[in-house]
């Protein structure tokens, strides 16, 4: 590690692709809402033209997710090791793999299109933060922190936290859909909403998606669990510690097989069932910045 040439200039030039990517999700998210309007329009001839402002948010949101894997190759190359050795790489990472799954997944799944202004948003929140407050120069990485183990454990756990969100978003679209209160209100700008929400999927297609999303994340944090585990013995020769990381990537994991097993029985099916992802990817947020910023462990590596 004592030969790696670190570059605070090309992280800068990182950065600079990262707001230009933001500028773009900014059209997709706006693209997206005016999509949206169109489609709860009373008017036909306004509603025929939602499937252009449909195209275009794609293509801003396709053009910002290029660009932003620019910026994270080149952060990758300004430290010269994998992204995501602290809060900030691992953010812009995530969001670019959270944008990638998505897109990737449009081609198969076309019920998923609409959840696009929930993808684009949520690249805008994350990538604002990452860069005004998460943000780290260039270093090199902490002794525990130099191993291969990084690019398995870190790495999938990426993809699990991207399939979970994906999953929260379906089921956030699930309980709009299927709110009480829009059934029985009768104020004008509800029907608006009525309309835009009956474009969605149909419930149980919207239920079924996100339990297949949160399948895929569960199997992956799974053998992030066991992968950090490995990782922890071969670093400090012990599986487990109670550290503060370890509890809660347990406590996820823990949500998560409930959510499944609830899931899998009938017991817990449609609003239930919705509310339990979000409290799990809620968990996974809570792990990622409070556990990060506010608590002492051998896993906190916030770099701030």
């Amino acid at each position: 590690m004592n030969n790696v040439v670190l570059s605070e200039e090309l992280s800068q030039i990182s950065r600079l692709f990262i707001y230009a990517a933001m500028a773009i999700y900014t059209f997709a998210f706006l693209a997206d809402a005016l999509n949206l309007a169109r489609t709860a329009s009373e008017n036909k001839d306004v509603r025929s033209r939602a499937s252009i402002s449909e195209r275009a948010g794609l293509v801003f949101l396709i053009f910002a997710t290029a660009l932003l894997a620019i910026g994270v190759v080149l952060r990758a190359i300004s430290v010269a090791r994998v992204p995501w050795g602290n809060m900030y790489e691992y953010a812009i990472t995530g969001s670019l793999v959270i944008a990638v799954i998505y897109l990737g997944a449009r081609v198969f799944v076309k019920e998923i299109r609409f959840a696009s202004i929930l993808i684009s948003s949520f690249a805008l929140l994350t990538l604002g933060v990452a860069t005004t407050v998460f943000y780290v120069e260039v270093a090199s990485l902490m002794p525990a922190l130099q191993s291969y183990w990084l690019i398995i454990h870190v790495s999938v756990a990426v993809l699990a936290t991207s399939f979970f969100y994906i999953a929260a978003a379906l089921a956030i679209a699930y309980l709009l859909k299927t709110a009480g209160w829009l059934q029985k209100s009768k104020l004008s700008f509800v029907k608006g909403l009525k309309r835009l929400f009956s474009s969605f999927p149909a419930d149980n297609k919207l239920e079924r998606l996100s339990y297949r999303f949160n399948i895929i994340g569960f199997i992956l944090w799974t053998f992030t669990l066991i992968a950090g585990a490995i990782w922890a013995e071969r670093a400090w020769h012990r599986y487990w510690g109670w550290d503060t990381k370890e509890v809660w990537t347990f406590i996820i994991w823990t949500l998560y097989a409930g959510y499944l097993h609830a899931n899998a029985t009938r017991g817990w099916s449609g609003k239930r069932s919705a509310w339990l992802s979000l409290v799990g990817f809620g968990a996974v947020i809570f792990n990622f910045v409070v556990v990060n910023l506010y608590f002492k462990g051998l896993h906190v590596y916030s770099g701030l």
